[in-house]
């Protein structure tokens, strides 16, 4: 029995580790080849690839970090001609830098907004030159794009609310294509940048209604879905993976 993703090639920004890593291998295992992008850690991305081949799949590393455009663009091309064209877009690159608003620097600020909105746009805009009829665009966003609670994390609120109309601005645009561009906002999840057992962990926790951190795996599971045939009629829409926390 055929894979859902089967001859189906994706691409998914920040795939070296947490979140990225994880829906990685989850399309793979739906069949799908995959390209990876990463920005400086080279034995976690070719773990990554090397994790997808030893299940049977296709897998390539990139390097590109997300604040360089003519690198995200060189990705995107270098992609579609190694696996053959581009059918899923996943924009998981981000950062945060949680500090009082009022004491970050430009340079923070810059960094956030050209990695985590200007990074998806010109990604974006490269991988639509390749994306075929009944593509996929999968945004990485967060739960605190749409209800902030967390002191600390304005500026990055401010970018993935502005991800999220894009998604759906975007969506307007490429239907006719049949190319659905969806939005999947994690809460709370358990990664290397967001332990469950950091110091950050107690309060988003008891802010969930499961009293939990969500895993990575969760959240791949979600983004598979979306990029499968079962999604076909799923566009524009910001789907909320946190464990209530929003509720």
């Amino acid at each position: 029995m055929p894979k859902k993703l089967e001859g189906k090639i994706a691409l998914v920004t920040g795939g070296s580790r947490g979140i990225g890593a994880a829906i990685a291998k989850s399309l793979a295992a739906d069949g799908a080849s995959v390209a990876i992008t990463y920005a400086k850690d080279s034995g976690s991305a070719s773990a990554v690839v090397k994790a997808i081949e030893g299940n049977g799949g296709k897998a390539i590393a990139i390097q590109a970090d997300s604040i360089d455009a003519a690198a995200i663009t060189d990705a995107v091309t270098k992609a579609a001609e190694t696996l053959g064209g581009l059918d899923i877009l996943v924009n998981n690159a981000g950062t945060a830098i949680p500090k009082a608003f009022e004491e970050a620097t430009l340079e923070e600020l810059d960094r956030v907004l050209d990695i985590n909105v200007r990074g998806v746009f010109i990604a974006t805009q490269a991988a639509l030159k390749h994306i075929k009829e009944g593509g996929r665009i999968i945004m990485i966003g967060s739960c605190v794009g749409e209800r902030m609670m967390t002191p600390g994390l304005a500026a990055y609120a401010a970018t993935k609310g502005a991800v999220k109309m894009f998604s759906q601005g975007l969506s307007r645009e490429v239907g006719g294509r049949g190319i659905t561009v969806n939005t999947v906002q994690p809460g709370p999840i358990d990664t290397d940048l967001n332990p469950a057992s950091g110091d950050w962990a107690v309060p988003q926790k008891a802010l969930t209604a499961l009293n939990r951190f969500g895993t990575v795996n969760e959240v791949a599971a979600l983004v598979a879905f979306l990029a499968g045939p079962e999604a076909a009629y799923i566009t524009g829409a910001n789907m909320t993976i946190d464990g209530g926390t929003n509720a």
